[in-house]
């Protein structure tokens, strides 16, 4: 009886002892959870970034890497200050001089807009159908959503001049239906283009709104349509609205994507088409004129950065009205 009352007369000095380590430890594991993540943005984006601004302050020369040395200190501080001396915006300048660029940037944003909205409008269906079949066959239809994944992006594409060209699979299959009594010519215009970004990004679009159409509650529905609301209705006001953190992140990661492609315009819209990508690429290795080029790259990232961070602190500003 003597050693029971001990042992917990002991007991509790041991627990205050052990819990200052434990506390400490949770709070450490709790700081490492939230650093790991600002240490990737800082090595694969801010670093990059960084470095990017960097060579669109330097000049063209005929040199390697062919451009002039700024922000570093291998001539030492003295170096540094007469490298600082040197920096210039004359390549920004030029973006505003030159209607290229300009027309590069709207096109491909209108390009990204308008594949945004075909991707939304092929992949709702699609998402709302997985999340209404039954739960048996939902990761065999989810597999199949990711099954384009494991073959190669640029086969993928390849393919498509295969079916799109106008002696390709889909003419030869209109004409023997009889559909058609001549090739289209859809191969090197822009509709190819909105087939190659709709059909690549697809499953980006899916998989969100699967994620959100998955957790609704559908009895929602069902007292709706017993309260003599439509089919119609009730989708309009309940299903999409429910559904709508899935559409503004499947959005966001078809469109983002999309104003930077460069391999699906270029094999499926040829030669004329204007994107920003593709005028990147022709800059950094046509041209070799790397200054220009990553101007060009950092008004990219900031039209696409600013306008999402100003809608997230919109909609987190919404939630605490909400609230």
């Amino acid at each position: 009886m003597s050693n029971a009352t001990a042992a917990a007369a002991t007991s509790p000095s041991a627990d205050a002892a052990q819990s200052p380590l434990a506390r400490l430890g949770a709070a450490f594991v709790g700081r490492l959870v939230i650093i790991i993540p600002y240490l990737w943005l800082l090595f694969f984006f801010l670093i990059p970034f960084i470095i990017v601004f960097k060579i669109s302050l330097s000049q063209t020369a005929i040199a390697m890497p062919p451009y002039t040395p700024v922000l570093d200190f291998n001539g030492g501080i003295s170096g540094f200050l007469d490298q600082l001396k040197q920096l210039s915006i004359d390549n920004y300048t030029w973006l505003t001089e030159d209607a290229l660029y300009f027309n590069a940037y709207v096109t491909s944003v209108i390009i990204a807009a308008i594949s945004t909205l075909l991707t939304l409008l092929v992949g709702y269906p699609i998402a709302y159908g997985m999340s209404r079949a039954p739960a048996t066959i939902r990761p065999t239809l989810l597999m199949l959503v990711i099954l384009p994944f494991w073959t190669s992006f640029l086969i993928r594409v390849y393919a498509w001049i295969g079916i799109l060209k106008p002696e390709g699979l889909l003419n030869q299959l209109l004409l023997a239906t009889g559909v058609i009594s001549q090739p289209l010519i859809i191969l090197n215009t822009y509709t190819a283009i909105f087939i190659g970004i709709v059909y690549s990004y697809l499953p980006f679009m899916v998989l969100p709104l699967y994620s959100s159409l998955e957790k609704m509650d559908y009895s929602l529905i069902e007292a709706a349509k017993d309260l003599g609301c439509p089919p119609t209705s009730a989708f309009w006001k309940i299903t999409f609205p429910l559904s709508l953190p899935g559409v503004i992140a499947g959005c966001l990661l078809v469109f983002i994507p999309a104003v930077g492609e460069f391999v699906i315009p270029d094999l499926l819209g040829g030669s004329q088409t204007l994107m920003i990508g593709k005028t990147l690429w022709n800059e950094f290795f046509a041209n070799r004129d790397w200054p220009v080029s990553s101007a060009v790259a950092v008004i990219l990232l900031l039209l696409l950065i600013v306008p999402i961070m100003l809608f997230q602190q919109a909609q987190a500003r919404a939630q605490e009205q909400g609230k």
